[in-house]
């Protein structure tokens, strides 16, 4: 909603600019005529105090510890719900009913196959190879192979699309884990729900059955419903970018892949776990306290306070209850890396550095530790990640396509290179 103006003074010049107000949050200058009435553009590295897009899917206050889902707290969604329940409220906008939910589990369920030739692409890579690279080619591929649901203004093969991308990307993470370890590949099984059956197709062999712990299966849905969409981060904006051009929606996928796989980003609880291992011991915690408190140490802790969130990280307090159900479910206790993980916890919680300047465990933190818990190896946390991300991506794109205001992406920049000169011949220079 527009409501009041905001007063531009340059030079001799005043420009009235409309101020737009959402439903909750910060309300944003519109700054659409600037350059058409004054020549200039605004300059704000990062993006961060640019709104580069309106959507109604995810709302984050990061200085009260807010995290919506389509108006829902994450709290409530997490604990209440499962994941294939949060996937259909951010694609439709409501939570679905019993029938609504029955019928979306089905058409998930039945989409988690791949196209049986797609299984010869990992062949082609080396078996050292990281899986989010992995993870980029084969998800750029599935373009080759689904020509049917490639129509962007085609809402039925939007849809379809969308449903392909939620439903399979578990079967690929899986199979870019099993190929790294050597292991034969495990089809999904229509019978388990969409955590439990990840977790069969990841740690199943032909040679003997395999179980799914429920508690185990609960902790991966939390992390997929914690990671599945965190308004215009990098790797969203990435997928909208891309999407911007008209893109089919695998290739804007592989894109935000691509851009989660960045340690400042999807990577952080990656680091977070090698940042453990380089401690070691808990007796050597101490040391690298002092060196995160010292100025003139350029180390830091990593998993360790948020760029948004300047209080307490909502996810984190899920993910903390979560990891100390699957560390006593699995009954570990005398993992080293998992002991200096809790007691950098503890002192993060009770140090008044720690406190004065908010560097709580966020959720990269307990979410790798989870994972490591788990027996997955932190080359596969991105992964993971990704897995859960991509149906904030799905809802974030299929809204931007659907949107009339909605342009190709075109960010304008502050030239400061040399400016026109005319060229030299190469014997007079």
């Amino acid at each position: 909603m527009t409501h009041n103006k905001a007063t531009l003074t340059y030079g001799d010049k005043t420009l009235e600019l409309a101020v737009r107000e959402g439903s909750i949050g910060p309300a944003v200058v519109d700054i659409g005529p600037l350059f058409r009435d004054t020549g200039m553009f605004t300059y704000d590295p990062g993006f961060v105090s640019t709104a580069s897009c309106e959507s109604k899917i995810t709302y984050v206050d990061g200085d009260e510890g807010v995290l919506l889902y389509r108006g829902y707290p994450i709290e409530q969604l997490a604990f209440n719900g499962d994941f294939i329940e949060t996937c259909y409220l951010l694609l439709y906008g409501e939570l679905p009913t019993a029938a609504e939910k029955t019928e979306f589990d089905h058409q998930i369920t039945r989409h988690t196959m791949i196209h049986e030739q797609m299984s010869r692409f990992f062949s082609g890579f080396r078996r050292d190879a990281h899986p989010m690279a992995v993870m980029v080619g084969t998800v750029g591929a599935m373009s080759a192979f689904y020509h049917d649901s490639l129509d962007l203004f085609d809402p039925k093969q939007r849809m379809v699309a969308s449903l392909r991308m939620i439903a399979k990307m578990p079967t690929i993470a899986a199979m870019a884990y099993k190929y790294s370890i050597g292991q034969p590949f495990i089809y999904p099984l229509n019978s388990l729900d969409y955590s439990s059956n990840f977790l069969r197709m990841c740690f199943a062999v032909p040679a003997e059955d395999y179980v799914v712990n429920p508690i185990l299966s609960r902790a991966i849905d939390r992390i997929f419903i914690l990671h599945a969409d965190h308004e215009q981060n990098a790797s969203t904006s990435t997928v909208r970018l891309a999407g911007s051009s008209g893109a089919n929606p695998f290739a804007c996928i592989a894109a935000g892949i691509a851009c989660l796989w960045g340690p400042a980003h999807g990577g952080a609880n990656e680091a977070a776990l090698n940042m453990l291992a380089e401690i070691g011991t808990v007796d050597r915690i101490p040391e690298y306290i002092a060196r995160a408190k010292s100025k003139d140490n350029p180390f830091r802790l990593m998993g360790f306070g948020h760029r948004v969130y300047k209080s307490y990280d909502p996810r984190a307090k899920i993910m903390a209850e979560t990891t100390h159900e699957v560390l006593n479910e699995l009954g570990i206790g005398d993992d080293p890396l998992l002991e200096v993980a809790m007691e950098l916890e503890r002192i993060a919680l009770t140090d008044e550095y720690f406190i004065e300047r908010k560097l709580y465990p966020n959720i990269d933190f307990y979410s790798g530790i989870i994972l490591k818990a788990l027996g997955f190896p932190t080359s596969m946390f991105t992964v993971l990640f990704a897995v859960a991300r991509t149906v904030g991506w799905i809802a974030q794109w299929k809204e931007m396509i659907e949107d009339p205001s909605q342009k190709i992406g075109r960010p304008r920049q502050l030239y400061t290179g040399a400016p026109q000169r005319d060229y030299t011949r190469l014997d007079d220079r």
